[in-house]
Formats: C-alpha cells, structure tokens, sequence
C-alpha cells in the first residue's frame, strides 16, 4: 500500500566535526528527485574544490525506495552506506547528505571513517527541523462572495488545506484534504455551507502538501 504521509526537512542544515584533525562538513538538503540531489554534490564539490572527499547519500520518494551512496574515494563501505543509514534510520526521505573531508594527516581506517562520516551525518540530522508531508486529494468547492471568508476560515480550522482561491461569479476554493479523510469531505462542505454547496465534479486529483513543522531532531528515527 502507497503510504500517505512520510517526513522531510524543513530547511536546510550545514554542521561541522572532526576526528583525529580530519574536518567533516555536512550539507542536508531537501530534494526533489535524483537530479536535485546530484546538483547538491555538484555544489559542494565545487565551493569546496580544495577538500579530498565528497561522499554522498541520499533517500528518494515517499516510502523512501530509491536510495543511493556514493563514497567518492574512501574505502568501500566506509563513507556512503554509513551516511544512508543514518538518513533512513532518521526516517527522512526526500533528503540528500554531502559531506566533505579534509584530511587531517592521520588515517582512520575503515571502522573510523564509517563512525566520522556516519556521525557527520547524525550532527546535521539531530540539528534539522522536519515537517511532515501528507498525501492529500485537491478538491474544489464553488461558495457565494458573502460566505467564503467564513468557510475558508472554518475549513482550515478543521484542518482541511487550501491551495488555491479563485474568483469569478462565486469564489472557487481549491480545497487539499488527506486522503484518509476524503470521504468525509462532501459531509464536512454540506454542513459548513449549509447545504449550499458540495465538491465540483471532475475535481479529485491527488498530490503531497507539507503541513506541519515537527520539534527541532529528528534523529530518533523508525
């Protein structure tokens, strides 16, 4: 079953460590899809040309399948899977993890730089603020001029998104509700309206929407 909702950052974060006097810089972001992702390597690549690492890893769509790591470098196993762990133990998805390496003159060995480059990555995620990302049917709703302040009030306190407001010879909203509470929607419109207004036909289409900000460390992680 497609899952319905799933978490990603908020904004992004940049953090710094060091083992043995070998620096790690992290870079988080949110992405979009692979491409995003690689843009972000790309970048830090080249802001910091000097660096002997970029290792990369990164958690693609909302049940989290496409994953990636790269090691750029490092012994295999030693950099990138370390770095997915943390990201799928974190729970995100939609994220991407950059960390470069300077080298500090002193080797780390296999088991050191899984522990450097993992715990790179746990700084930046228990440092992260995430929001939440629900799967949500965008529906649209036609309500006089007179009334759609009201309803647009009452909508969102009742938790339902609006994504869109149009006005015409009525106001049309655009309403985005999650999908496991879709059947309720007509019933919710009829009793808010008074009965004087119910989800347009042809309307129903479905999509992602951020709706919450969750507390600063997400780290505890499923």
């Amino acid at each position: 079953m497609e899952p319905t909702t799933c978490r990603t950052l908020a904004a992004p974060v940049r953090t710094r460590t060091e083992e043995r006097r070998s620096v790690f810089e992290c870079w988080l972001r949110r992405v979009e899809d692979e491409a995003g992702a690689r843009a972000v390597v790309e970048e830090a690549r080249t802001e910091h040309w000097g660096a002997g690492h970029h290792c990369s890893a990164f958690v693609l769509g909302p049940d989290g399948a496409t994953v990636r790591s790269n090691d750029d470098g490092e012994p295999a196993g030693s950099a990138g899977m370390p770095m997915l762990e943390v990201l799928t133990h974190a729970g995100l998805t939609d994220v991407v993890a950059v960390v470069t390496r300077w080298f500090g003159g002193t080797l780390l060995g296999t088991g050191g730089l899984a522990r450097a480059y993992g715990g790179a990555v746990r700084a930046a995620v228990e440092e992260a603020s995430t929001l939440t990302r629900v799967r949500v049917r965008e529906v649209d709703v036609q309500v006089g001029h007179d009334v759609a302040g009201r309803v647009e009030h009452d909508l969102r306190a009742r938790g339902v998104g609006i994504g869109d407001v149009r006005y015409g010879a009525g106001v049309t909203l655009r309403l985005q509700v999650p999908v496991t509470e879709a059947g309720d929607l007509p019933a919710l419109v009829s009793e808010l309206t008074g009965g004087r207004a119910e989800p347009l036909p042809g309307t129903g289409s479905e999509g992602w929407r951020d709706v919450a900000d969750d507390v600063q460390g997400p780290a505890s992680g499923g």
